[in-house]
């Protein structure tokens, strides 16, 4: 599953993260790819990162395949679950920009400062059907790539890529995109305001406590109500000053459209749940993230690393 969420405080700097919900690790940790490094591909030869970045992911053949990460830029990536509807290319195709998949968040972060010069350049772009090494699958993905100022979600599906503007800086899992943009207006008399007394023939009715004006909000662990409370809560959360309040209202947004155990339960028995959550503050180029097990945040800034040298970073596993 998973969710990923993308806003801005008023200075224009980017806050991003997202929920992973699975029910095992796969060892991933936070890795920095510095600017040095020199990171083989399977179709673009090595790739020398124009910005260093920053994420949890896992490293393979020295390939940092990043579940979500972050540059020093200010635009930030997550994958997120897509199964039954993700469709890649099975082979590269002549005279495109071929991406593998597992490659495209670190080809994005690597390689781009802001949403619109991704979007530009995904019009020659072919992401790949090709798993990092023997052992691994390709993974069903979409992806939310958020800057300072907009988010965009890339589908890839049989027919081709599609590239939605995200005006609810929101994402989750299947259906696809437009799907949620158009299910989430069934959702649009829902309230933060207090309801006021209502008349009925003789009787007036008075809600019973605060959050009244939310009766009918989706509370369920499926991706379309997960979809409508990220988006409700990360339109209606209060703006705030400061990297403390905003990393607080980020980790309480995803928070929002977390799963405990217990809940979601899959065909084999074992339940899904948020197993860590992250995100960045591109104000002061710092990942945060937390686990279920561990819900103190931690974190890591980029400026404290050497950032022009060669080799991977691993910081936490």
């Amino acid at each position: 599953m998973c969710t990923g969420v993308r806003f801005a405080d008023a200075a224009g700097n980017l806050y991003f993260g997202r929920n992973l919900d699975w029910c095992e690790s796969y060892g991933e940790g936070v890795v920095i790819t510095p600017r040095g490094a020199s990171i083989p591909t399977q179709f673009l030869g090595s790739l020398s990162p124009e910005h260093a970045c920053v994420g949890m992911g896992i490293v393979v053949g020295g390939v940092p395949c990043y579940f979500d990460c972050a540059n020093e830029a200010g635009l930030a990536i997550a994958g997120l679950n897509f199964p039954g509807y993700a469709q890649f290319a099975e082979a590269p195709e002549k005279g495109a920009v071929n991406v593998a998949a597992y490659e495209f968040p670190l080809w994005v972060a690597a390689s781009f400062s802001t949403v619109a010069e991704v979007r530009k350049a995904l019009k020659d772009v072919v992401i790949v059907a090709k798993a990092p090494s023997e052992g691994y699958g390709v993974a069903q993905l979409h992806w939310l790539v958020g800057d300072g100022k907009e988010s965009i979600v890339i589908e890839c599906q049989a027919d081709g890529m599609h590239v939605y503007d995200d005006g609810l800086d929101v994402l989750t899992n299947q259906p696809p995109f437009p799907w949620h943009t158009e299910n989430v207006r069934n959702y649009m008399h829902i309230e933060t305001a207090h309801p006021e007394p209502v008349a009925w023939t003789r009787d007036t009715l008075r809600a019973f406590g605060s959050g009244a004006g939310m009766i009918g909000f989706p509370g369920g662990y499926d991706p379309a109500s997960r979809f409508v409370r990220a988006a409700f809560l990360n339109a209606h959360y209060p703006a705030e000053e400061g990297e403390a309040a905003n990393v607080t209202r980020l980790f309480r947004t995803l928070e929002g459209a977390s799963m405990c155990k217990g809940g979601a339960q899959m065909a084999d028995g074992r339940f899904e749940y948020t197993m860590f959550s992250d995100g960045y503050s591109a104000a002061t180029k710092t990942y945060y993230w937390c686990t279920y097990d561990e819900p103190a945040r931690q974190s890591v800034c980029l400026d404290d690393y050497d950032l022009n040298g060669a080799e991977l970073i691993r910081v936490a596993a």
